[in-house]
């Protein structure tokens, strides 16, 4: 009988040792806040959330798209070196390795997009990287930028690089808290330039006193966005779904 026990016990153990280790669904890798501003805009109307798959190549939504019509400047959301500014299935893709993000870095994705800096650039925050290009191949219902994050072939992300006042968790400021006591009047002009007039949440420069919604209020319906971007009244993500067809990343 003991013979016959050990013989079971060896063979459990050897079948135990045979079995791959367990796998995880998802790996915690936190993303650090070191952001400074929104990719487009001051604070852009979110078309799609994040949608993290539960497999590596289940459906889902590896990044957020942003309403952004063709046109938008398109900015640096971290200061970091771009590493890849040219065409992936179509589409104008350019991508920035963000400085002090670890080994290896974060890479933030932008596309469609028209580049005006090239491989190689070093970009500060706020930096105009390119405008948002016109496509025949939106994956929103209509014109947006998809915003990405990556570290290595792990799709993140990307609202954990702005910090909780950016997305409007904490006081409406227009500049990072290092920046609270610089008067408006000396402000960067392309700031000014992404607030829609009536969604001020301080005063333009020679103005007296900030008016309609804050920047951070209920979004916009429609008829207030204006033709083009196709905006619901709704919450701020539209239903998740399966991806479509997902362009390799860029290198």
């Amino acid at each position: 009988m003991s013979r016959l026990r050990r013989i079971l016990t060896s063979a459990v153990l050897a079948l135990l040792a045979a079995l791959p280790p367990p796998i995880a669904l998802a790996a915690v890798d936190p993303v650090p806040a070191v952001g400074g501003a929104w990719p487009v805009g001051a604070h852009p109307w979110i078309v799609r959330g994040w949608e993290p798959p539960a497999t590596a190549y289940g459906p889902g939504h590896r990044g957020v798209d942003l309403a952004a019509p063709p046109g938008s400047p398109v900015r640096a959301v971290a200061p970091g070196r771009v590493s890849y500014a040219g065409r992936v299935a179509g589409r104008g893709v350019l991508t920035v390795e963000l400085a002090g993000t670890g080994d290896p870095p974060l890479r933030t994705t932008y596309e469609p997009v028209r580049a005006s800096v090239r491989k190689g650039a070093e970009v500060s925050t706020g930096d105009l990287l390119g405008t948002v290009e016109a496509s025949a191949r939106y994956h929103c219902p209509t014109a947006c930028l998809h915003w990405g994050l990556r570290r290595a072939t792990a799709y993140l992300n990307p609202l954990g690089l702005l910090p909780p006042w950016l997305l409007g968790g904490g006081p409406s400021r227009l500049l990072p808290l290092t920046g609270a006591g610089t008067p408006p009047s000396v402000w960067p002009p392309w700031l000014w330039a992404a607030v829609p007039r009536g969604e001020e949440i301080l005063p333009r420069p020679g103005e007296a006193g900030a008016s309609g919604r804050g920047g951070h209020g209920p979004p916009p319906s429609a008829a207030e966005a204006g033709p083009g971007l196709g905006l619901t009244s709704g919450p701020g993500l539209s239903p998740a779904r399966p991806a479509g067809p997902w362009p390799p990343p860029p290198p």
